[in-house]
């Protein structure tokens, strides 16, 4: 084997990572609206975890970056150990399904169908039709399907360099010799978990395997214990992930391993144990591109049917390997682990900017309470709010910075961008919300109070301005497009209703039933609750200008109001009438 050769060998293993990581990266871009759903199907069901790690592993093409992502979704809270476990079960079966892709390089025929069949025939094709896509369509979407089309042509191109770089190794005494020592299944194991273990990938080293039999000279004897061996190497990307992290995320990393050990060592007591009885001609037989998919297919799935009844007990092990329990502030709702897989982590800032709707909902309520009477402990309880809001708006800016400068779909990107705009207006909202506890303050510091008028009037006000941040909630929560159509209308009653207190109260002044000092405050709060009604109007807006891919939220509330709405104003109508001020 010649300079030459390893110069090919090492070109063939790059361009098989690069592919595989641009299919991969592009896969998920491509499956990222059904990705989001991941959270909504989580079960404490065996089967339905199992068949979830499966199929997501099966779309991202990656068993590590599975496992990576359910570490940051136990790190986050939002996923038991109990469930990770079966994830995680699911994830190492969904990771063979490379090696029965790359198994098709070894088809051999005359017959043009089957050989059609074979990559070379026509990964050409797609790597035509890729980079038709790719360079000549606008739509982000067909731009992530020839990419996808790309990145196989690419992985598969660099499959057969690999193989054909390795095939003079067949005449290599050499070669011969170390395949001899790996058939020892003690060695067979240390190799495959050290090599999967630096290149972080049992699918790429399960390819290169694949790869080296090409030359004829690998056995099964000697490919089923490097088998074994890369499935506990690929646990590596997991515990170096868990650093840092909760303790119950540690132990999802530790499941990982376990289970990959428990399965290694049960296997190959049984194996080996019948092999010394009944002499398995297997293990003799030449290994092949489809015999070392089956073999590795065979083993996952040997395991998850041993394991699987038994994750109870994975799961006592790993919390005798990691003591302790969990404080709540130990929990980070945003983990930058998930940044690796940009439409989870998108899901997660959303579910995390419904919490800050609730937060800002809740000072806003209490606040209110706080103009009928002042009570200390409520007082406590709206700053507190206040405060977390403001650190959660912190904490998903700087994250959605990092998540902005990750490959994302359009779609994703216009939802991030949305998000970050929806922050803001609920940080504000939690800000006016402690404007009115201060009013309250204010007038009991002074023992002052409005007069019997003004209390119902703004009372009629301030439950106006509840149901509208109410609808601005849900809408966070539930992308509710015709709940953010209705925003508007009852913004703009909110404002009539502003300027027509205001005017009632310049009268009260006038005829002396209102003080200037009460009337200061009383000014100031409409401000406040009429800034609130605006917040949620942007946050309506902001929902539909992203929906119906407009490109100014403010043009288009000015637009509904200027234009002759027959729907709108009669919605104003209802609301009008909903919170009517004459009979005050």
């Amino acid at each position: 084997m010649s300079i030459f050769n390893v110069l090919s060998l090492i070109g063939g293993l790059s361009l098989f990572l690069f592919g595989m990581n641009v299919m991969g990266a592009a896969l998920e871009r491509r499956a990222g609206s059904k990705l989001k759903h991941f959270l909504e199907v989580l079960t404490a069901s065996k089967l339905k975890g199992f068949l979830l790690g499966l199929a997501v592993t099966g779309v991202i093409q990656s068993s590590s970056a599975t496992t990576v992502m359910v570490v940051g979704f136990v790190n986050s809270g939002i996923m038991t150990l109990k469930q990770a476990i079966n994830i995680i079960m699911g994830a190492n079966v969904g990771t063979t399904v490379t090696a029965w892709i790359l198994s098709l390089t070894g088809i051999e025929s005359g017959n043009f169908f089957i050989q059609m069949l074979k990559p070379s025939s026509f990964t050409p094709i797609l790597a035509l039709i890729g980079i038709i896509l790719y360079m000549f369509v606008k739509d982000s979407k067909k731009k992530d399907t020839g990419t996808i089309l790309l990145g196989f042509a690419v992985l598969m191109f660099g499959m057969e360099t690999m193989s054909s770089a390795v095939e003079p190794l067949a005449e290599v005494e050499e070669f011969r010799n170390v395949l001899l020592m790996f058939s020892n299944p003690i060695f067979g194991v240390l190799a495959g978990a050290v090599i999967t273990g630096i290149i972080q990938s049992s699918s790429a080293s399960v390819g290169i395997l694949q790869a080296l039999s090409a030359t004829g000279q690998v056995t099964m004897g000697t490919a089923i214990p490097i088998i074994m061996g890369q499935n506990i190497g690929t646990c590596v990307t997991a515990l170096l992930s868990s650093a840092g992290t909760t303790k119950n995320a540690k132990r999802a990393a530790f499941v990982h391993l376990y289970f990959n050990i428990v399965g290694t060592v049960v296997v190959m007591i049984v194996f080996y144990g019948l092999n010394a009885i009944f002499h398995f001609p297997i293990v003799n037989m030449q290994a092949t591109e489809l015999t070392i998919a089956i073999a590795h297919t065979s083993f996952n799935v040997i395991c998850t049917c041993l394991l699987l009844p038994f994750s109870g007990v994975l799961e006592k092990l790993a919390y005798a390997t990691v003591r302790g329990e969990d404080a709540e502030t130990d929990i980070e709702p945003l983990d930058e682990r998930l940044l690796a897989t940009p439409s989870i982590a998108l899901e997660q800032c959303r579910l995390t900017v419904c919490d800050m709707a609730l937060l800002s909902q809740e000072a806003l309520g209490n606040a209110i309470k706080m103009l009928d009477g002042y009570d200390q402990k409520t007082a406590a309880m709206v700053r507190e709010a206040e405060d977390r809001v403001d650190r959660y708006e912190d904490m998903l800016g700087s994250y959605m910075i990092q998540l902005a400068a990750k490959d994302m779909s359009e779609a994703d990107s216009n939802e991030s961008v949305k998000l970050l705009h929806v922050i803001g207006d609920l940080e504000r909202i939690s800000d006016h919300a402690v404007n009115i506890l201060e009013a309250a303050e204010e007038m009991r510091d002074k023992q002052i109070a409005f007069s019997d008028k003004a209390k119902k009037e703004l009372s009629v006000l301030c439950a106006a301005v509840q149901e509208i941040v109410d609808m601005a909630v849900k809408v966070c929560e539930k992308d509710n497009l015709e709940l953010a159509a209705d925003i508007e209308p009852l913004e703009e009653v909110i404002d009539a209703m502003r300027d027509k207190l205001r005017l009632r109260h310049t009268k009260r002044l006038q005829d002396g039933e209102c003080t200037v000092e009460i009337g200061f405050i009383y000014s100031d709060l409409l401000i406040d609750l009429e800034r609130i009604a605006d917040h949620c109007s942007n946050i309506g807006g902001c929902e539909i200008e992203m929906e119906e891919g407009l490109s100014d939220v403010h043009q288009y509330l000015k637009g509904v109001r200027d234009k002759n709405n027959e729907k709108f104003e009669d919605k104003c109508r209802e609301y009008e009438k909903k919170y009517q001020l004459q009979s005050l």
